[in-house]
């Protein structure tokens, strides 16, 4: 398929994960991508890899930023119009997770949360619409299953992407007459650097972790990534203020 030919889109946490396979699959598909995350080293190899995957047109451009700066993200989408001309989609894919009793979670590590999940993501979105209005493009947010289903000692994580939802359905009714779609995805146990991370805190009880543990067992990255590409693609097209499931039946 080369259903982004001609088409240009950032896409954050493109050095791991969902953002990279997202990268990844967008640039085979044609597409012009600013590859964006904190992560040089990774972020080089993920556009090596997504330019040997290009299809017709298709390119990944490295940009290290942090998109939790408001400077740094003007920079980085002015930075990516100038150098593709246009553009059509942002998927906000970057995103960070921490975890700890909720009685005593530190306040700056809440913070910290909110501020790249959240903030991030409002951020990039705010940035990016005068030109995705113009090109009439695509927004898919990154939320989680953690939004609306009870993930425990994962407060601020949780509070963030429940937030992230929120702003999608916001903007995907404030510019629908306008001519851009905006939805997000709401991964559960995928298979990504960040879950393999994770460490939990002393003390908890490990009856609870079936409520967060797909039957058929974790995801994909690539399976994700597709269905990013899907609702930035024009495969999309009557899909506005959705948030997609993506977590193998675990709430079924």
């Amino acid at each position: 398929m080369e259903r982004f030919e001609g088409r240009a889109a950032i896409v954050t946490g493109a050095a791991s994960g969902i953002g990279r396979a997202t990268l990844i699959r967008l640039v085979a598909e044609g597409a012009q991508a600013l590859a964006v995350d904190l992560s040089e080293d990774a972020l080089e190899l993920a556009t090596v890899a997504a330019n040997q995957a290009a299809g017709s047109g298709g390119t990944a451009v490295a940009h290290p930023a942090d998109i939790s700066d408001e400077a740094a993200v003007a920079a980085t989408v002015s930075g990516a119009v100038e150098r593709f001309g246009r553009l059509d989609a942002l998927c906000n894919i970057a995103g960070i997770m921490r975890t700890a009793h909720t009685h005593d979670h530190p306040l700056d590590v809440w913070e910290e949360v909110l501020r790249v999940n959240l903030t991030g993501t409002f951020l990039m979105c705010r940035a990016a619409l005068p030109h995705l209005l113009e090109s009439r493009g695509a927004i898919v947010n990154c939320s989680s299953t953690s939004a609306t289903f009870g993930h425990p000692w994962m407060a601020a994580y949780a509070a963030s992407k429940g937030g992230v939802a929120a702003l999608t359905s916001t903007l995907a009714v404030e510019y629908a007459k306008a001519g851009l779609r905006v939805n997000a995805i709401a991964p559960g146990s995928v298979e990504t650097g960040i879950t393999q991370a994770i460490t939990f805190p002393e003390g908890i009880d490990a009856s609870l972790f079936p409520r967060i543990m797909s039957p058929i067992g974790p995801g994909r990255p690539e399976s994700v990534a597709s269905v990013v590409a899907m609702l930035a693609s024009e495969d999309g097209a009557h899909l506005n203020g959705a948030t997609v499931r993506i977590d193998g039946g675990t709430h079924a």
